[in-house]
């Protein structure tokens, strides 16, 4: 089967920025819905559109196309007692960028000192060319259930309700508000 509009693709890869500096050695393959629900990057689908099984490419996408340019305006340097303790380098809080829009932001700590805190707005690999190795290892039509909600599910995909509330499954910094 060829990748095409609502396939389920997946990929074994590897990723690294320009210089070939590994960032993310893909132990577990990426699993997507093809076709623009913005699983993946654009330009990612854009190279796998039309291949089969076995089809193995290294693509080079640039910031404007991966994660964006860094943006100095999306790093905050707030009063460490604003936020909860323990406070730890890589905690992550959603909060609004000053002068953004109304669109939240997910900060990351970067520096904890002993008062202050450094947040960080930016993607971690805003401003960075990326370079994926790219292989797919298997291509299947997907379920009307995963079109309907726009994205995988099962194996490597996402599944609904099957995490307790109380598990340590995800992000749970994410639901911190940060004003």
């Amino acid at each position: 089967m060829k990748i095409a509009q609502n396939t389920v693709v997946t990929v074994n890869y590897k990723l690294s920025d320009a210089q070939n500096n590994l960032i993310e050695d893909g132990a577990q393959p990426m699993v997507y819905l093809h076709g623009g629900y913005e699983n993946t990057l654009p330009k990612i689908e854009e190279e796998l559109d039309g291949k089969d099984v076995g089809y193995a490419s290294t693509l080079q996408i640039e910031p404007e196309d991966a994660f964006g340019d860094y943006d100095p305006n999306l790093l905050k340097v707030e009063e460490r007692n604003r936020l909860p303790e323990p406070i730890e380098v890589g905690m992550q809080f959603e909060g609004m960028a000053e002068g953004g829009d109304d669109e939240p932001v997910i900060f990351t700590v970067t520096e904890v000192a002993d008062d202050k805190v450094v947040l960080d707005g930016n993607h971690p690999l805003a401003g960075m060319a990326l370079r994926f190795e790219l292989s797919v290892i298997d291509v299947r039509a997907a379920t009307e259930e995963e079109i309907a909600h726009g994205h995988v599910h099962g194996a490597h995909g996402h599944d609904h309700g099957d995490a307790p509330e109380d598990s340590e499954e995800g992000d749970h910094f994410r639901s911190q508000p940060l004003q």
